[in-house]
């Protein structure tokens, strides 16, 4: 390598050793619940987390239809989610046939599955699903 090609390289270098790793980055993609009725695609929203209903039996669309929430498809179900540690998300989940938001972490428990729980009356009831990463 010339002088010249590896001093046009350095800025480039030098950036990218700079930027700080993305914390995001391995929850971003589709992750389905337990029952595979509902698949979220996580990705970012600001400086934060979200995910967004991409694919929904018609069973969890009719039932969110019939209590006259807006369609399920395109729904924010992860909202403003920030890391709170290594692998752990913390922000606010959206159940759409409540049409009630809640708090909300998210854990990785490996690359491709997820602890989502959500809870009511500030963190004494809770509950938790297993979401898998759609292939």
């Amino acid at each position: 390598m010339s002088v010249l090609s590896f001093l046009a390289a350095l800025p480039l270098a030098l950036q990218s050793a700079t930027l700080p790793a993305d914390p995001h980055a391995p929850i971003i993609g589709n992750w389905h619940n337990p029952k595979n009725t509902v698949a979220v695609r996580t990705g970012r929203c600001g400086p934060n987390l979200c995910g967004w209903v991409i694919r929904a039996s018609d069973k969890a669309k009719a039932d969110v239809a019939n209590k006259g929430y807006p369609p399920l498809i395109g729904t924010a179900l992860l909202r403003g989610y920030r890391t709170n540690g290594k692998g752990r998300w913390a922000g606010q989940i959206f159940v759409p046939d409540m049409g009630r938001a809640f708090g909300s972490t998210v854990t990785m428990i490996d690359a491709d599955t997820l602890n989502v729980k959500g809870c009511l009356i500030g963190g004494f009831i809770c509950k938790s699903q297993i979401w898998r990463r759609e292939s």
